[in-house]
């Protein structure tokens, strides 16, 4: 009888914990929301080197847990329209994806949740996100004026910590080596 009743509450378990899970947008969606319907995006792969890495965690204030970065680049007849990243993170147990999209000239235009599978009560509202725009990433910080949501301080630090990657690969790794 035990054996049945550790079973149930197993599966109630599994079954709360994965209504938890939301994805908002695929990464097509995803990319008509960064760049509009129709707009051509390319992938651009980049592997910075040691120094490149080394720099990259020091402007971001975190450690590189890969070395290899995709931006998304939407063009308009040969224009950049600007760039995107696709990042995922562990917030508390579980994983939230955020799209970050950057001007041509590396500003911070948008951040989108593409996935969130923590609580929804954690989630940030998208008005905070709004906050965070055209914000220099020296700035991107708590200590900077940045303002924490009660009830969703891990969240926020995550996706600052996103924001902040994104933003100094995009300085390390395409302004510095010209490619805006």
């Amino acid at each position: 009888m035990k054996t049945i009743q550790l079973m149930l509450l197993i599966t109630l378990f599994s079954i709360v914990s994965a209504s938890f899970a939301t994805i908002f947008y695929s990464k097509n969606e995803a990319m008509e929301l960064a760049f509009g319907k129709d707009t051509p995006v390319a992938s651009s792969s980049l592997f910075p080197d040691d120094s490149e890495s080394a720099k990259i965690q020091e402007l971001a204030r975190t450690k590189l847990e890969s070395g290899l970065f995709t931006f998304y680049v939407g063009k308009e007849q040969q224009k950049i329209l600007g760039y995107a990243a696709i990042e995922t993170s562990t917030v508390r147990t579980k994983p939230e994806t955020l799209m970050i999209v950057l001007t041509p000239e590396g500003e911070l235009r948008n951040v989108y949740t593409l996935a969130f599978h923590e609580p929804p009560e954690y989630l940030p509202p998208q008005r905070w996100y709004d906050t965070l725009i055209k914000r220099p990433l020296a700035e991107m910080d708590f200590n900077k004026g940045v303002d924490g949501i009660s009830g969703a301080t891990l969240s926020t630090r995550s996706a600052l910590t996103s924001i902040r990657k994104v933003m100094a690969v995009y300085q390390v790794m395409i302004k510095n080596k010209g490619g805006n």
